[in-house]
């Protein structure tokens, strides 16, 4: 059985310790975090501490902070014999401990909303071999997908995350405010958002675009430019409206 050490008590944190839980083959035996209130979550399922120096020796320590505390937290354990594994997307594969490594789990995270972990992807690094065997039987108790990738395609991935993810959230925002402004719920959106990110998993997202942009409809266009009161929305609808007719060619 692989042992874990946890550092930190946000929503990945907590998202790891359920998943783990849930293993037969996997004991998260103590979850780290600087602060006390933090450890709520954890609070009569798992040994909690606030001090480095109380930190029990495991297989394996994921570091899940904040990307600007992670190389702190690497560096104040370095000397550990375990593997010392982050699980950021964007930064690198850190030097300061003799046993780096990466885990991370692509997907975003929100501590009240359930995940199923078994279909997350999660992508593994390490220059060691026999370290990416124990992070690949790690990942595996809870995953169906581990991948092993490298710092340069974790930092192209995240970037693609934050498209596919973040920006995309941003516009369905919009969308919202959008509704709001005509008293519209936005509940009648729900099935075209979930109808759009079924097709581009099933296909090429280049494939299944639709729209007024892909078709060239400049009436339209001009229709809904009229209809947003402000500069910022206009500039992010011509922006997008002129990368879909690049891809497919047609006119403004």
């Amino acid at each position: 059985m692989l042992t874990v050490v946890i550092f930190g008590a946000g929503n990945l944190a907590s998202h790891l310790y359920t998943a783990f839980a849930s293993s037969q083959d996997v004991e998260v035996i103590q979850v780290y975090n600087r602060s006390v209130s933090n450890l709520q979550f954890f609070e009569n399922k798992v040994p909690t501490t606030t001090s480095l120096k109380e930190i029990l020796p495991a297989d394996v320590y994921l570091i899940s902070v904040s990307d600007d505390a992670i190389q702190e937290v690497i560096s104040s354990i370095s000397s550990f014999d375990g593997i010392i594994a982050h699980t950021s997307g964007s930064v690198p594969l850190s030097n300061l401990a003799k046993r780096n490594a990466v885990f991370y789990p692509l997907q975003t995270f929100s501590k009240t909303q359930e995940v199923d972990f078994s279909t997350i992807p999660i992508c593994i690094e390490s220059e060691h071999k026999e370290d990416l065997k124990t992070l690949f039987q790690l990942g595996k108790t809870i995953s169906s997908k581990v991948f092993q990738i490298s710092t340069a395609q974790r930092k192209t991935l995240h970037l693609a995350a934050v498209f596919a993810c973040n920006f995309t959230n941003q516009l369905y925002r919009i969308a919202e405010e959008i509704c709001e402004k005509e008293n519209i719920p936005f509940e009648t959106l729900h099935a075209l958002i979930l109808e759009t990110a079924r097709k581009a998993t099933k296909d090429s997202p280049k494939n299944v675009q639709t729209g007024p942009a892909k078709r060239g409809d400049q009436k339209t266009i001009n229709t809904h430019l009229s209809q947003l009161d402000s500069s910022d929305l206009k500039e992010i609808y011509t922006l997008l409206t002129k990368s879909i007719q690049k891809e497919h060619g047609s006119k403004l």
